[in-house]
């Protein structure tokens, strides 16, 4: 189903980037139509005049749905469900529901975005040789800290918050992939967190945009 989106929708951003992935799988999930260009990085454009004058930020990704300009990924999800989707699990209306899975939205750019990004931009784009493997250890453990809190959570439940896949699974399972993905550090065993992350193979929007080798 389109929900009236064919035509409309448009994401800028490169599909290497975690905030960008976590906006593919939303659409995918949600069965949208969209045009995604190319922006970031190798690909530049977000600190060209007209991307600026969208996302004065000039990061990625940027929504343009017709005439309405949204940025932040975690708002761009929040958006397409309230738009095209009301009403659905992934994005609950109960007001108790909805807080938990904004909690963990907040809480992966407060909390989690901070400590992984040192630990991936090492490891994975950062050459062998200059690499620091003593510092980069030291941010691993700082980010297990943060993912045994996620563990605990998924201990007596199927889901981040419940027995339903929701936003909160997709801004998390972006960023488990990373923490899975990197190798050359010690990570602690966390089963919970293996389980609910073994989860998502079978997801289109996973396997298509998340899932792919890491750059």
């Amino acid at each position: 189903m389109s929900n009236g989106s064919q035509g409309r929708l448009r994401i800028w951003g490169r599909a290497n980037s975690v905030n960008v992935q976590k906006v593919l799988w939303c659409l995918r999930e949600l069965d949208l139509v969209y045009e995604r260009i190319d922006a970031g990085m190798a690909f530049g454009r977000n600190h060209e005049p007209d991307y600026l004058a969208m996302n004065p930020n000039g990061r990625v990704p940027t929504l343009v749905d017709s005439d309405f300009v949204l940025w932040e990924s975690n708002s761009i999800m929040r958006y397409l469900v309230l738009t095209y989707a009301e009403g659905s699990p992934i994005y609950p209306q109960a007001p108790k529901l909805r807080a938990g899975v904004d909690r963990w939205l907040d809480w992966t750019l407060s909390t989690l975005q901070p400590v992984d990004r040192p630990v991936f931009w090492a490891l994975v784009r950062t050459p062998v040789e200059q690499r620091d493997m003593k510092a980069i250890q030291k941010d691993a453990d700082a980010e297990a800290v943060q993912w045994r809190i996620v563990d605990a959570q998924l201990a007596t439940r199927r889901f981040i918050e419940g027995d339903d896949f929701t936003l909160a699974d997709i801004a998390l399972g972006a960023y488990a992939r990373r923490w899975f993905g990197v190798e050359g550090v010690s990570k602690p065993h966390l089963a919970h967190l293996e389980r609910w992350f073994g989860q998502f193979a079978g997801r289109a929007g996973f396997k298509q945009f998340v899932a792919p080798p890491m750059s």
